[in-house]
């Protein structure tokens, strides 16, 4: 279910690439706006990050098979990391052709055209960051919580398109589309730097943040056979949790028992967190591994 979710809302933010790409070049050419030729360039990479992401979603959904047998989820972080380079990439050119036409001098024009187009292309990422809000409560998606990102940026790169225009053709402040270049150029560079974040974070299998990991030793330790936790592992992969724990039960408890205490501990925070894969293992009261050399 959360893989589907997850490329229905892929499918979304291609089908809003498509069509913002079109409205958006049509109006690059008739105002010759560096703005506006900037939210083009970062739409036309919205697309291809898109499509990107479809394909990381879809390979993340993939159940386990026997080459990968914790599954394929992070197929979403790979997926994330290469829409922060297109990112990067869409903030150097529109820095380029800002840096350009402060040089160059050169001026805008039919501002109303690009307004329009601007205020359709904000409306239609308004509809698909509000559809993509409620995929990401329900599956957690990396990809598309990065994807959200980036359109997030997308709404204020648009705006600025239309302050830009107002303010360069309807007020005559010289320079005000190549300056608004240069911000939504540096503003899309801090939202590469943030999204990469996470994305290496799963790469790496960095530890779930502190409040959670408490809440879960909370709700593992309930259990009145317990006689403590340790060595507590957690890890994320795309839309899955796994979570990997040693207890102490008492040292002549029979393996039966001591499986059915496990059941009994992963039924509860099957219900407590649900979708989180945990491994459980059995030591006697006071057992500590050695350490490996």
């Amino acid at each position: 279910m959360t893989g589907s979710l997850a490329v229905r809302a892929a499918l979304a933010s291609v089908a809003v690439a498509s069509l913002l790409i079109v409205l958006k070049a049509h109006a690059a050419i008739t105002t010759g706006s560096v703005a506006m030729l900037g939210s083009l360039a970062d739409s036309g990479l919205d697309l291809v990050s898109s499509l990107v992401m479809l394909f990381g979603v879809r390979v993340a959904a993939t159940p386990a098979d026997e080459d990968h047998r914790f599954g394929h989820g992070k197929a979403e972080a790979l997926a994330a990391l290469f829409q922060v380079v297109l990112i990067s990439l869409s903030a150097l050119g529109i820095a380029f052709q800002a840096i350009e036409q402060l040089a160059s001098g050169a001026k805008t024009g039919d501002a109303e055209y690009g307004i329009f187009a601007s205020i359709i292309a904000l409306a239609a990422t308004f509809a698909l960051l509000s559809y993509q809000r409620h995929v990401i409560r329900a599956t957690g998606s990396l990809a598309i919580r990065t994807d959200n990102i980036h359109y997030k940026s997308d709404l204020l790169l648009n705006g600025s398109v239309i302050l830009a225009l107002v303010l360069d053709q309807y007020l005559h402040i010289p320079a005000a589309d190549a300056l608004f270049g240069v911000g939504i150029a540096l503003w899309l560079m801090w939202g590469a730097w943030t999204a990469s974040s996470e994305a290496i974070d799963q790469l790496m299998d960095k530890e779930w943040p502190e409040e959670r990991r408490q809440r879960f030793l909370a709700a593992a330790t309930r259990h009145p056979e317990l006689r403590g936790i340790h060595d507590l592992r957690t890890r994320t992969s795309g839309t899955r949790d796994f979570v990997q724990f040693h207890v102490w039960v008492a040292p002549d408890m029979t393996v039966a028992d001591a499986h059915r205490v496990m059941d009994e501990i992963e039924a509860k925070l099957g219900q407590e967190f649900p979708g989180v894969e945990v491994l459980i293992h059995p030591d006697p009261e006071g057992y500590v591994a050695a350490a490996a050399g």
